[in-house]
């Protein structure tokens, strides 16, 4: 079994402080207690491209124009699950939406033809985990703009993305325990990290039972 682990940061100078990153970090630590193996890709690394709708995806399933995307999107289709770890941003990371953008389309294309169309990803699980600079009144916030978008746009690409709970359809979101400031212009933020690891340990108990 394999499943891979998508960090969509965009903050170069958190390195490997970045908390998208920790918490992949954390769901490979999991996932490898269980003799599974997880690869964690930070889209950090990659150049990716806006789509635009040019169609030649259509016949090759894969995109012309960005060879980055590319490799993404196959090391995805070998998988058997999938994590998207991603801040709350505008409302979520750029790169994040190319790689999204660009699944849709390809998928959208066939499924057009043919409504019975069933996508290289079809009914593959996903996991989704938010976070932000908010503690816990912020989270139903975060699950409305990062969770839920991500959500919707797996649905197109016909992935399977896999509950929390009732309340959390969409995956779970995870609150700062404290921020705080100093001379940099970026703030500090604190987490609850038992609270954190016994969550991410839950959430792949669930997600584990769908595969």
């Amino acid at each position: 079994m394999k499943i891979l682990s998508i960090s969509a940061t965009k903050i170069q100078h958190s390195k490997k402080n970045s908390m998208s990153l920790l918490l992949c970090n954390k769901i490979a630590e999991f996932l490898n207690c269980k003799e599974i193996q997880c690869e964690v890709i930070d889209l950090r690394d990659y150049t990716l491209h806006p789509c635009i709708g040019c169609g030649k995806c259509f016949s090759s399933k894969r995109c012309s124009a960005d060879s980055d995307f590319n490799k993404i999107y196959n090391k995805i289709t070998r998988s058997d699950g999938i994590f998207f770890i991603s801040p709350h941003y505008a409302p979520i990371p750029a790169k994040l939406s190319m790689v999204l953008e660009k699944m849709e389309q390809i998928t959208f294309l066939h499924w057009w033809k043919d409504n019975t169309y069933k996508s290289e990803l079809y009914g593959l699980p996903a996991g989704i985990i938010s976070h932000g600079g908010g503690s816990d009144w912020a989270l139903k916030s975060y699950k409305a703009m990062v969770n839920d978008t991500i959500a919707n746009a797996l649905d197109t690409i016909q992935c399977k993305v896999v509950p929390y709970d009732e309340e959390w359809n969409t995956g779970i979101s995870i609150p700062v325990q404290r921020v705080m400031e100093d001379s940099d212009i970026f703030p500090i933020q604190e987490y609850d990290w038992p609270m954190i690891d016994q969550k991410i340990k839950d959430y792949i108990e669930i997600f584990l039972r769908k595969i």
